[in-house]
């Protein structure tokens, strides 16, 4: 019988029914948290729900809040145990750059001094502040 919860051409609902391997570092009823296989910083982890869900814009509440209980113990264990803070970035949609279209937030363990640039640098625009409040003011 198929569970509705997964998406069989999904990458990382493949990972969470053990049909691909990872390395699992965290898993509750509904998160699992691995490590990237990217190999660019020691510790980066992803952590999802166990739902399946495209991105920020379709999980419901109920998960995205699940998910971001498990990025935060994950995110305090790596600050207890060897990190001096964290970056967490979700990537949504193409525009956005996102590569699997599984709901994922990224932890990025940093230790200061480390010389890693998680964030872009964006230069900065002219913005006129009240026309952007004025389209964007959720009423």
């Amino acid at each position: 019988m198929a569970d509705n919860r997964f998406d069989d051409s999904c990458l990382f609902c493949k990972i969470i029914k053990g049909e691909i391997p990872s390395y699992k570092i965290y898993e509750d009823e509904d998160t699992y948290a691995f490590l990237d296989i990217a190999g660019d910083v020691f510790g980066h982890t992803l952590v999802i729900p166990k739902n399946h869900a495209e991105n920020i814009f379709d999980v419901t509440d109920e998960d995205l809040t699940k998910v971001m209980h498990t990025v935060k113990k994950i995110a305090k264990h790596y600050k207890t145990i060897f990190a001096d803070g964290v970056n967490i970035v979700n990537c949504s949609d193409k525009s956005a750059e996102q590569s699997v279209f599984h709901l994922h937030f990224h932890i990025y363990p940093r230790k200061q001094e480390d010389g890693l640039r998680v964030c872009p640098s964006i230069e900065k625009s002219e913005i006129d502040f009240a026309e952007c409040v004025k389209k964007l003011k959720i009423k």
